[in-house]
Order: structure tokens, then sequence, then C-alpha cells
């Protein structure tokens, strides 16, 4: 996101400031102004180094305006016209005010009236001297004996006119009861602002922020709120922040009156004892007049800054703030003028709301944040070549090294930039160990960056914390880390938000903490600074230091931490053999965080450090923990992927526990406790883990993980001594016995994860068991259980009996592929009162379980993939997030209650039969023939006799077509259909050729109820008679299908547009035509009589694989009304009652819809794709370059009560 280059005059015609030779043109009457007011303008005008064209000639020749006046003024960014008393007496002058006027609307040409001495009403109409000197051009053409001379008098007399009258409307200055010298230094300020001269040179070309640039713009033009507007743009140092706001504030200053752009001012406030006040001088002569008065103090210039505007819309761009006291210093705490617009760009997002101006009370401000990310491949590659290599793509031989830079920048445009200038010209022997080099450079620009980012950071404990994460922790859970890094007396809290905040840190959708890997490397780079040939002094060490200060046994107490992965290290570096010592770690005092994965060590583990907090040894190929191992301060223990076939075997003899324990882990003294301060178990993936036990040496344990343990067995019952046990994941323990009286013992636990484990055809039951008693019956016995629990049985048709408790403290549950059907669940789960995330996914589920409908706090449903699924109905109306994605879905009704909250979804919609589906709210298609015959009466649509036969309708390719019966379709207000068809219905009158029509709603005593709209599309592939017998051609028509044109309904007389994009999308058929009929409920805030209306059919906006564009042969409209009686009114109110009380419907809540430029995207995307804008959508061209919806959308099934549409 920097800039790319300048495009040169030779390279780009369409650049059109390279082509004009002036900035400015003046049009004057010389005999009034050449010798006083316009001869001082034009001399300001070029001391302010704005180039001004001035015709020299005293006295006009001719009629006609000179050629070299003409080019003057196409060849001109702007143009100035001094209207004097004697101006409208020059034929020329009227001839010049002509094409400047035309050349503002061809080439947004500037236009800047100066009225000196004149009245600009005088102007408008021709009045006092301005009407004299028209007088006496009509008289001269009355004069005139030559017809066609006298024709072009008046055709010239009338441009004039309208020129003048255009030109009086124009914002400019009028000279009465001002000093020339006052009025020439504004005018000159003014113009030098609406030009923005640094603007007569190209705008850069920035690589991959088209996105950014149209959301900055279209923030910057939607003028809906007269609020003060601001907006913070955010990214780590280098992203591109500056130059997004450079260019955007290049391309719209003009629009506003005053604007300002103060760049870097971090460093100018840094570098400078009072660098402050510099740039508040900087800000207040930009939105204000220059004050002679010397001002010393921060405060004073703040106060002055607040009253400049508090008086004035303004524009200010302020460009890298680094604090508070910068952003109070600037933009004060009084408030700004409404409509005013402020872009800050900064590398902490804390700052902006946290400034003294959001504390003002009854503050009328917005603000939005628009993060800036690395750039794209694609995008990455095409600016590191132009850098490179001046070209797009890499030269022959260069393709796999360049490859590698590039994805060493992980789209940062900083470095593209700097590498690809660094290696231009250069041989590939030279490219080639590049990154290696650059890694160790401690003064290159990009590291620079970055480290100015780090050394502001507010704490030493931001700084440790930040060290600690480059050089270990990237890719761990962030709840992991934190207990890790917590133990090692690290803030983690405040910490981890400060580097989120100061776009540092990140974290990824799997909760993982991720680095951009130059951050990652500057972050590296600091921790090297502390010994650069002495690795083993530094604080942490990771890959080959790591590898070589072991090997050569020369650890210090310096080292925290030391990470060392042998199956990501590069092995030919290294020389000799690969086994280790344990030795090697014995100087080691003060190591808390050690990794050693799939690292090959010997020795004994009694001298390893006693300060370990973390030790992570995946790979692990002993069958135990070694006995000498110290592991009283471990906090974290990971030994996923090993060996290990026991961990503290207990069975339920005490006495043989006990043994087995001092067999497997060594005699330790009395009074402490083996594992005391572990928290997190991790033995993940151990496949030859067969049982697991010894829990009461564990106390504090708070999370236990086994997933993928395939062969355990066992898992210890004095697991309830772990009180503090919030999450257990025994995913695909698939062999482990006694499931229920493990879980049976889990008091806390919040999250619980049994994906994979085979529950066989099970019944779950949820009752209270206080005083259930013993009941026997078909050799099945159920135990009493403690009403704290939700009771799972699982009975197989082996008659074998199983109980699962679940603990009323869950807030997770995990139930992924578990062979779970419908009727396996209770009718009740009210006793999970906790619980906020279910997640049934991969099941043979048929309906929505309804014990489902009792967990009042549940926010999370996932049941994607369960392929048998057909219904999910009145789930929570707490739930907010909702996933019933599955590639071969059989589901047909999604109904939801009333008090629904607004809801997140994933919803694979082009795999959906359409022949009967309804998700309530937001679509529902059943057959034609189940459709009552009162609805269609409603919809005007009775006296359509459809045809008998099937029609090709599945909307899913490259699949074969399904023959369906033809359906109504309904969706945003809007009900539709399709079916074969080659001539519009003959109760529909107003009609026309083609795709659009345009009419006037007619009058009627009756109220408008809605309209009827159908349009003939043809066939896009050939007819039987065309095909011939030819059973290859007729089979290849099965995979031919229709994109269904998009339709566009405007209201003229309302300024209303509706952008409408069918459900279906694509649509198979089997004849030559397709009839599409579609009612829209329109009330009379939307349509009413006399309103002017055109309907247009566009192209499909995702069509890529169809044959051709669909034809739209005819287009025709018909509108229905009530008819007036009340009865027959009420029971057809009540008929469509149903549909209008759905929310996202035309009249009701499509908020989320609406663009900035005001149009509704009637499309199911827009909720599915709620991330996606409208370019991305597909409807850029329709909206404009720069449109953006107006806010967020959520699904809510039902609207608010209103008086909808009659």
């Amino acid at each position: 996101m920097v800039e790319l280059h300048e495009i040169s005059e030779e390279a780009s015609s369409s650049s059109s400031t390279h082509c004009r030779g002036y900035d400015v043109f003046l049009s004057f009457r010389g005999v009034d102004t050449r010798h006083s007011f316009t001869n001082h303008l034009y001399n300001a005008l070029m001391h302010a180094n704005i180039t001004t064209f001035l015709d020299d000639e005293e006295i006009e020749t001719g009629e006609d305006l000179k050629p070299e006046l003409e080019t003057a003024i196409k060849a001109s960014r702007a143009s100035v016209i001094v209207l004097s008393t004697n101006y409208a007496t020059s034929t020329w002058c009227l001839d010049e005010l002509v094409l400047i006027l035309e050349q503002r609307k061809a080439s947004k040409h500037i236009v800047f009236p100066i009225f000196y001495h004149v009245e600009p009403t005088h102007v408008r109409k021709q009045e006092s001297s301005f009407g004299d000197a028209m007088t006496k051009h009509r008289q001269k053409m009355e004069a005139e004996t030559n017809s066609s001379k006298r024709c072009q008098w008046a055709q010239k007399i009338e441009r004039w006119n309208r020129a003048l009258t255009e030109v009086a409307d124009l914002k400019g200055m009028d000279a009465n009861g001002r000093l020339e010298v006052e009025l020439i230094d504004g005018i000159v300020k003014d113009i030098f602002r609406r030009l923005h001269t640094s603007s007569r040179f190209p705008l850069p070309q920035l690589i991959g922020v088209e996105n950014s640039i149209k959301f900055v713009g279209s923030w910057l033009k939607d003028t809906s709120s007269q609020k003060t507007h601001i907006l913070t743009i955010l990214g780590m140092g280098g992203i591109g922040k500056t130059s997004l706001a450079k260019y955007v504030y290049t391309l719209h200053s003009h629009e506003f009156d005053t604007s300002s752009f103060i760049e870097d001012i971090n460093r100018r406030c840094d570098e400078k004892y009072n660098g402050m006040l510099d740039v508040q001088k900087k800000l207040y002569e930009d939105i204000s007049k220059p004050t002679s008065v010397q001002v010393h103090d921060v405060s004073t210039y703040t106060s002055m800054i607040e009253n400049a505007v508090a008086r004035n819309k303004v524009f200010l761009v302020l460009d890298d703030i680094g604090s508070l006291d910068q952003l109070d210093a600037l933009l004060g705490r009084k408030g700004f003028h409404p409509g005013s617009k402020i872009i800050i760009t900064t590398k902490d997002a804390w700052l902006t709301e946290s400034c003294e101006l959001f504390k003002l009370k009854g503050k009328s401000l917005t603000h939005e944040k628009h993060f800036l990310k690395g750039l794209f491949e694609i995008e990455s590659q095409k600016l590191f070549c132009f850098h490179a290599f001046m070209c797009n793509d890499p030269k022959a031989g260069y393709e796999e090294v360049s490859k590698k830079l590039v994805k060493y920048c992980e789209g940062h445009p900083m470095a593209l930039k700097v590498l690809g200038r660094n290696l231009h010209n250069r041989d590939v022997t030279y490219w080639d160990g590049y990154i290696d080099r650059l890694k160790k450079e401690n003064d290159s620009p990009i590291n620079n960056v970055l480290r100015m980012s780090f050394d502001s950071l507010p704490s030493e404990n931001d700084k440790e914390l930040f060290k600690h994460i480059a050089c270990i922790f990237v890719g761990m859970d962030r709840d992991v880390a934190t207990t890790i890094l917590e133990a090692c007396d690290i803030e983690t809290r405040t910490g981890i938000t400060n580097l989120i905040d100061r776009c540092f840190l990140s974290i990824g959708w799997y909760n993982e903490l991720i680095l951009h890997q130059l951050v990652q490397e500057m972050g590296r780079f600091v921790v090297r600074e502390e010994s650069f040939h002495k690795p083993w002094e530094r604080s942490r060490l990771w890959g080959h230091d790591s590898f070589r200060v072991l090997k050569q046994k020369k650890g210090t107490e310096n080292v925290l931490g030391l990470t060392l992965d042998m199956k990501i290290i590069e092995k030919e570096k290294l020389h000799g053999s690969l086994e280790l010592k344990t030795d090697a770690l014995s100087k080691m005092d003060n190591l808390m965080l050690l990794q050693l994965n799939y690292v090959q060590i010997n020795g004994t583990y009694k001298n390893f450090p006693e300060e370990l907090r973390w030790l992570c040894m995946h790979g692990f190929p002993l069958k135990s923990i070694p006995s000498d191992l110290w592991m009283e301060n471990l906090v974290v223990l990971d030994m996923s992927y090993s060996n290990i076939e026991s961990f503290s075997i207990c069975y339920n003899n005490p006495q043989r526990c006990e043994s087995m324990q001092m067999q497997l882990m060594g005699s330790y003294s009395k009074g402490k406790s083996l594992l005391g301060s572990l928290k997190i178990l991790n033995l993940s993936f151990c496949e030859q883990l067969r049982s697991l036990g010894g829990f009461d040496h564990f106390p504090k344990l708070e999370m236990l993980i086994l997933e993928g343990c395939i062969g355990l067995l066992e898992v210890c019952e004095s697991i309830e001594q772990c009180v503090k046990l919030v999450l257990v994941d025994l995913s695909s323990c698939s062999k482990l016995q006694k499931l229920r009286r493990i879980i049976g013992k889990l008091k806390k636990v919040e999250t619980l994860l049994l994906n994979g484990c085979y529950l066989g055809e099970s019944r779950i039951k949820s009752r209270d068991m206080d005083s259930l008693e013993m009941i026997k019956g078909n050799n099945i016995r159920i135990n009493t259980i403690t009403s704290l629990s939700t009771v799972l049985e699982v009975v197989p048709r082996s008659s074998k009996f199983f109980e699962i408790s679940l603990p009323r403290s869950l807030v997770t549950l995990s139930l992924v592929n578990t062979n779970l059907s419908t009727e396996s669940f209770p009718f009740d789960f009210s006793c999970l009162t906790m619980l906020k995330h279910l997640y049934l996914n991969e099941n043979p589920i048929v309906s929505m379980p309804s014990c489902v409908r009792s967990l009042h706090r549940l926010e999370t449903l996932s049941m994607g993939n369960c392929n048998m699924l057909t219904s999910v109905e009145h789930a929570p109306h707490t739930l907010t997030y909702l996933s019933l994605y599955s590639n071969k879905p059989l589901l047909q009704k999604v109904v939801f209650d009333p008090q629904m909250f607004p809801l997140k979804f994933i919803l694979n919609w082009t795999k959906f039969t359409p022949s009967s589906f309804e998700f309530e709210g937001l679509v529902k298609i059943q057959p034609m023939v189940g459709v009552e015959e009162k609805v269609l009466r409603s919809l005007g649509w009775s006296k359509i006799d459809f045809p008998k036969e099937k029609l090709m309708g599945s909307p899913s390719y490259p699949r074969p077509r399904k023959e369906s019966e033809i359906q109504m379709y309904y969706e945003f207000g809007i009900f539709s259909t399709f079916y074969s068809g080659e001539e519009i219905p003959n109760w529909i009158t107003d009609r026309n050729k083609g795709p659009s029509i345009s009419f006037t709603i007619p009058s009627s005593p009756n109220k408008l109820r809605g309209l009827n709209f159908c349009c003939v599309v043809a066939s896009l592939f050939l007819n039987e008679r065309q095909l011939g017998n030819s059973e290859f051609l007729l089979d290849l028509r099965m995979y031919i299908f229709h994109h269904l044109p998009v339709i566009i309904i405007r209201n003229i007389t309302k300024n209303l547009i509706w952008i409408y994009h069918h459900y279906l999308e694509i649509l198979h058929l089997s004849r030559s035509g397709l009839m599409l009929l579609s009612h829209w409920m329109f009330g009379m805030n939307e349509m009413e009589c006399g309103d002017q209306v055109t309907i247009t059919l566009r192209k499909d906006p995702y069509e890529r694989m169809s044959q051709s564009d669909p034809v739209i042969k005819e287009c025709g409209v018909s509108f229905v009304y009530d008819d007036g009686e009340k009865e027959e009114e009420e029971e057809e109110e009540d008929v469509l009652g149903y549909y209008k009380s759905w929310n996202h419907i035309i009249g009701g809540d499509l908020t989320g819809f609406q663009s900035t430029t005001g149009e509704y995207i009637l499309n199911k995307k827009r909720i599915l794709l709620s991330l996606f804008d409208i370019d991305r959508l597909g409807y850029g061209h329709l909206c404009g370059e720069s449109a953006r919806f107006k806010g967020g959308v959520k699904y809510k099934k039902l609207g608010a009560k209103r008086s909808l549409r009659i």
C-alpha cells in the first residue's frame, strides 16, 4: 500500500494533469481591471506557484474567440472569472465564459467567479450594466441583415444569457466592502486549496488499495449526518497508512472549503522541543487566517484551533499520531462544526476514542476504524517486480528467488519496495541468501520503522511480553500463552491489549497469537542486540542458535527461554551428531520456558532447571516421564505426539496407585506436590497412551487435552480432585472405557469436547434425579444421580447400559461426529443453564433436538454437515450464530421465534433443492399447486392458467437439472414464479419491447396494494428443432442454464431504487422461452398514484459461465388495488399478514441493505456474506465505485408492527 510510481506524460494520456499547461485561466475585461485588480491577482497567483494564463492583447480583434484562448482554457485546471462592470460588453469575455462552463461540465474544470463591484443578482438576471450590455448585443442582432448571421447571433445571445445565470449561482467572492489586498490574499489561498497544487502532478498509483480508496472516498462523500465524522486508519508501520491518507486527501480536499494535511506528526514532535507548536501553527494557518501574534504555548494554540474548527466545516488529516497529548492538542475538547471530516492515521487503535473530544457531553461524533493489512500475493509480486525489474513480472531465471522474497515480506508494501529497489540491476547470485543478510542488518529502513513502534511501547512489561511472543509464542493459543506468561510474572491482560491496539499483534480465527513476519524479525533482532556474537548471553534462544548453545553446553543464567524444533530446523546447516545431552541445560538456572520438539536428548534429568514454567517436548521418545525430572514449578506440560504409554497409572486400589506412582514418578520429599503448579496438561495424539492418573498430584489443573489418544483405555477417577478443571478434550478417544464415570466426576468443567467419540445409537434423557430410586427392568439399572447433572443414556442394541452426567457448569459442549440421532436427546436440557455454545456437526440428526429449545443462554448452534437434517424449528431466541452448512442438504424448513435476536448464519444456499423450502423471514419456496387461491387472488394472479408440464428448475451446477413443479418464491416482500412461455399474459396491458419499461402509476379511488411485473426471457440454448435428432446435443442441453437478470425498479418521483437479485440466480429450462412473473408489495411510502417509475433488467453481476447474455424480449406491468370493501380488505390483509410480518422486506427494515448512494440491494448474499462490500457483491457498476453499505446487517425474522403498505 505504498506509492508505486508516477505515470509519465507519455504513458498515460488519461492523466489530464500532465496535458494541462496552466493551473488557472484568467477571464476579465481589460478596460476595467487589466492594470489594477487583475494584474495584482495575476502576480499573487504566480508568486504562489500557481501557473496562470493572462491574455496580453489589449484590443479584441474579430468576433470569434482566438484559438489560443480556447486552447488555454482547455489546457487549464481552473478559471478565475472577474465579473466587472463592462464584462458583458465583450463578446470575447462572453464566449470565454460559455467555454469555461462547458469545460466545467466535461472535465471537472474548477470555476471561481469574482464579483468585482457588481451584484451577483445583476449578473444572474442580466440587470444594470449586464442588462445594458445584453440589450446592445440584441440590437446588433436585430440590425444584422444577413439571416444566417442573425441566427448565429440569436444562438450566441441565448448561450450568453444561460452562462451569466449559471455563473452567478456558483460560489465565489464578492469584492464589495473589502480591501483588495485582503481579497486577493483570500482568493489565492482558496484557489491554492481547491487546486491542491501538488495534484498538478499525477496521483501516485497505489497497488492493492482500491477497496480502501473506495471506502474512504465513500466515507468522505457521505453527508447524510450533520455530525463530526472521524475515521481512524490503523496498521503496522510501513503498511501504507500515510500513502492512503495522502491519496484520498489529494483526491478529495478540493471538495471542502477548508482542509489541512499534517504529515508525520509523531516524528516532528519528538525531534524538536517545540515540535507540537510547529504542527499547531501549520494546522491553524491552513484552516484560518494567519495571525501575526507569536504563540509560545500549546494550550493557547489549541484554543485558537478549537475556535476555528467550530466556525467552519473542515477536512483534516492528522498523520501518524503517537500519543493522547498530540491528539488533544490538535483536536481540543469543544467540538467541530457539523459535517466536518477528520482522518487520523496511527498505530495505536486505543488513542482516538480516548482523547478529550470523545469525553464531550452530548457529543455529536461518529467514529469508524479502517484496518490496513498486507497485500495479496499477486499484488505483492507486482509491487516488488516494478521496483526490482521495472515491470510487473520477474525476469527469466529470477522466478523462484522472487517468489521467496515476496513470501518473506508477507504483503508488507514498504518491505517490498525497499527490497525491490535494493536488488534492482543485481544478478541472481546476489539475490540468493539476501534474506539471511537482511535479518542481520540492524539499520535497514524496514527495521527502523518497526523499531520506532517498539521503542514507543508504554512499559517494560509490554516490551518483555512482545519479545517473549516474537521469540517463542507465535502461533500458540492465546489462553495457553497467557497462563504460561503470567507464571513468569508478565502481565498479559493489559499487555496483550496494548500490543493489539498498536498493531503489533493480532488474534487468529482459532485464538492463536499472530505476528507479521517482519514484526517478529524486528522483535528477535532486539533480543539479538543483547549479545550479537555470544548467543548464550541472550535472554531468549531459538532455532540454530539454540542447537549450537546446547551442543556446546554454553548455556548461562541469562537465558529465560529456549525453543528448538528439529522438524523445522534446517539440518544441513548443522554439523556432526544431532544428539544432545541433558546436562547442557544445567547452567541455565533462570530458564523458565523450554521447548525441545523431536530432539534426541540423552542423560539424567536431575539437573533440569528447577524454574521451568513451560515444558514442551513433542515426540518425546520414552514410554514414561523420567522419575528424576523436577516439575514442581511447571505450569504447562505439553508432551503431544510422544511415545508415552502411561502417565501416573491409577487404579481403584489406592495402595497400588501409590506404588505405581512411586515407580514411575520417583520419590519426592514429603509435603511437596509432584505437579502442584500444573494448570495445563497436553498429551494429544499420544497414540500409545493407555492410562492416565495421579490427578491428586496436580490440584490446580485447569485444562486436560487428550485429543487423538486413540489407544487410551482408562482415566483415573481421581480426576474429581481437580476442582479447578474447566476444559477437557477427549476428542477421538474412541476406546476410552467408563466414559460416563469420568464425565460424572467433572464438577466445574466449562468446555467439554467429545468429538469423534462413538456414542452409538443413543437415547439422551434429561431429568431432575433427586427423588429417583432404583429402577430395575430389562436388565437395565439406573443409579441415583445428583440433580446437578443432565443424564445422557446410551443404549446400544445389545441393551448394555451407560450413563453420562453432564455438569451444569458447561459453557461449551461439542458432540461432533458422535453418531447421535434426534431420538438420542432428551426433551429438556434446561439444567444446562450456562451453556452458550453447542456443536452437533456430522451427526445423523433429522431435526433440531427439542431439548435445544430449553437452552436459554445458547448463542452458538452448529449442525454443519448433518446431511439428514430437514428442519430447525424454534431455536432459542438468544442465538446469535447458526451453522447449517452441508454439501448434501435435505433442509426444508427453518423457523424462529418472534423474539429472535439478530442472527448470523452459515448456509450453503446453492445446494438447496428448490421444491419446498422456507427460511422464515428470509425466503419461502413452495409448489404453486399448494398455494391457496385467496393468496393468488391477493396478488392478482388468479387469472393465470399455469402450464401443467414440469420445468427444469435445479439451480445447482454442474449437477444435472431436476424436474420440478412450478413454484412460488417469496423474499424481500416480492413474490415470484417462473414458467415456460413466450408471450406476456393478456391481462397485463402496459407493455414494452426490450429490457425496460417506464410508466406513471394511474390514479384510482382505491389504494395501491402492489404491482405485478412480467418479462419474457429468450432461451440461451437452441430448441429441439434447431438441435435436430442429435442425442448428444439434446443431452448437452441438460447442462445449459439461464442466469436470471437483475431487476431494478426506480421510483423517480420519490427517488427510491430497489435492485433485486432473485434467490435462484440460475435456472434451467426445457423450452425456448422463460416467463418471469413477480408481485411487489408496495405501500404508500414506496409507490402511489402519479409516481413516475422505470423498471430495467440488467445482467447478473455473478455471470461468468453462461454461453451468452439472456435476451429480454418484452416487459409488462399491471397494478393491484383494494376493492374498497372493508370485509374483503380485512380478509386479504390476514391472507398476506404472515408475509408482511417479515422484517427484511420492502417497507420493513432494509437499513443494512441500503447503499450510501441510496439504492437497496435485495440479495440474500447481503446477509450470508455480510462482510462483503457492494463492489465485491458485484453491484459497484450499478451504485457507483465509491458506494458502500450504510451499516452492518444481521438477520432478524420479524419487524415491528407497522401499518404496512395499504
